[in-house]
């Protein structure tokens, strides 16, 4: 069915107190996520009733609106309706934001625009890797160096990539923060490291440069773009309409390129190597533990859609080691909510509980969308909600205990299962065990905790 996404933003935008009301709006993957200048005049009801609206979560100073993977199409009605009706709203971080809504919002209205590239050359990664294991393609053939090409470019250029999505984040030139970062991909600028890798020395205009890989990294773009940010909007507001189009961008590179190369860059490649550490030993250390804490509190996090700030951690450990420990286990998490809504599909005999539960685990099979099975369901229902915490746990300890691995940032579901294909060709049988046994515990505490009369609240 095609919904009407203008009538869905205009009930929505009536709903929490007309365009006055909002002082920053962004989305992520799925949520539309508003700071309300006052939450008195927002009827909560009355957006949950809009059409298109799965469920509401006011969390860490935000106002969030599910709506599943097509937000994009209901943010593009509902921007400018706002902005149409003349009231000043930021589609950036907002200063009445708390610091820690702020860094969510950023991290998702950076991230989400690039999921869909992430996400679909992952999974051809995956192919690729299971292709060459079956003999169907040689390494070093044109084929493969091709099929290559065109599943992992997105992570060599996600410096790029991020430059362009952190600059319509934070309200600077996307195209000059692209080339800005495109700038640390340059060939001759890589070629100056020579054969001796991250820490080799160079000079500018006799300034000491530490030379760094910066393919695939995360962290360097986002904050150079963050500071740039800051340097263009001063920019904008001081040069001179008729000399904006030549000193405003020459200015932005000759400040910000040496800048990034010479403070920003390293500082952000050796930030990121460090998280990753520190996250990674955590995982060497005690990976059972790990499993239990991303498989059973993913849903949680989820919940509050703060899951967010684990997301780059797992980005930063793909497009740097090839492969990631955290990213299996959100595959639990979302396993144990399949089993626990089939669990709950197979006792309940209210018709629109059943029809709920099974159109629940049948999106998140093929979308990995847990929110409307989460919210609709699970968060109404504690003992339901605890079913599918302990189911998470339960397959995320065996995925640690065997240390599964995804190679591609992907979110959990049947279709993404090429993600467990890999050089060690017992990772995704131990993927399987680990998702059957995730869906299974649930499953059964699901069932064990629904009564038969239960309806749908």
């Amino acid at each position: 069915m095609k919904r009407d996404w203008e009538a869905t933003a205009e009930g929505i935008l009536a709903a929490v107190g007309g365009p006055e009301n909002i002082s920053g709006m962004t989305h992520c993957a799925t949520r539309l996520r508003l700071n309300l200048r006052d939450d008195s005049k927002c009827d909560d009801a009355a957006v949950k009733e809009v059409d298109g609206v799965v469920n509401t979560v006011n969390s860490a100073g935000q106002y969030q609106v599910l709506i599943g993977t097509e937000v994009p199409k209901l943010y593009e009605k509902f921007e400018p309706l706002v902005k149409g009706s003349g009231a000043e709203v930021s589609t950036s971080a907002s200063s009445d934001e708390g610091i820690v809504s702020r860094i969510f919002s950023a991290i998702s209205g950076v991230f989400a625009p690039l999921l869909p590239a992430m996400a679909g050359s992952g999974i051809l990664r995956g192919l690729l890797i299971l292709a060459v294991q079956l003999g169907l393609i040689t390494e070093g053939t044109g084929t493969y160096t091709i099929l290559y090409a065109l599943s992992m470019s997105v992570f060599y250029f996600l410096p790029v990539l991020l430059g362009f999505s952190s600059g319509k984040r934070f309200g600077a030139s996307p195209y000059l923060s692209a080339l800005i970062c495109a700038c640390l991909l340059y060939p001759d600028f890589i070629g100056l490291m020579g054969d001796a890798g991250n820490g080799a020395m160079s000079e500018f205009f006799g300034i000491p440069v530490v030379l760094m890989s910066y393919n695939s990294t995360v962290i360097p773009a986002i904050i150079a773009i963050w500071v740039y940010s800051f340097l263009y909007k001063f920019l904008d507001e001081h040069v001179p309409e008729t000399l904006k189009l030549v000193v405003l961008p020459a200015v932005s590179l000759i400040i910000m390129v040496p800048a990034t190369m010479l403070v920003i860059g390293p500082l952000g490649v050796y930030a990121g190597e460090g998280i990753a550490f520190v996250v990674n030993w955590l995982i060497a250390r005690s990976n059972v533990l790990a499993g239990i804490l991303v498989g059973g509190g993913w849903s949680v996090l989820v919940s509050m859609g703060i899951h967010w700030a684990v997301n780059p951690i797992m980005i930063n450990n793909i497009a740097s080691n090839g492969f990631d420990y955290i990213c299996p286990a959100t595959f639990a998490c979302n396993f144990a909510v399949i089993g626990c809504a089939l669990g709950v599909f197979l006792k309940a005999r209210d018709q629109k509980l059943k029809s709920f539960a099974m159109t629940g685990a049948v999106t998140i099979c093929l979308s990995a969308i847990i929110e409307p099975t989460l919210f609709g369901m699970l968060v109404k229902n504690k003992k339901l909600f605890l079913a599918q915490i302990i189911g998470g746990a339960c397959g995320g300890a065996f995925l640690g205990l065997f240390k599964v691995v995804t190679t591609a940032f992907v979110f959990g579901s049947v279709t993404t299962f090429p993600a467990f294909v890999s050089s060690d060709p017992m990772n995704f049988a131990f993927a399987m065990i680990g998702m059957v046994i995730s869906a299974v515990v649930a499953g059964v505490l699901g069932y064990i905790f629904t009564d038969k009369d239960d309806q749908l609240a």
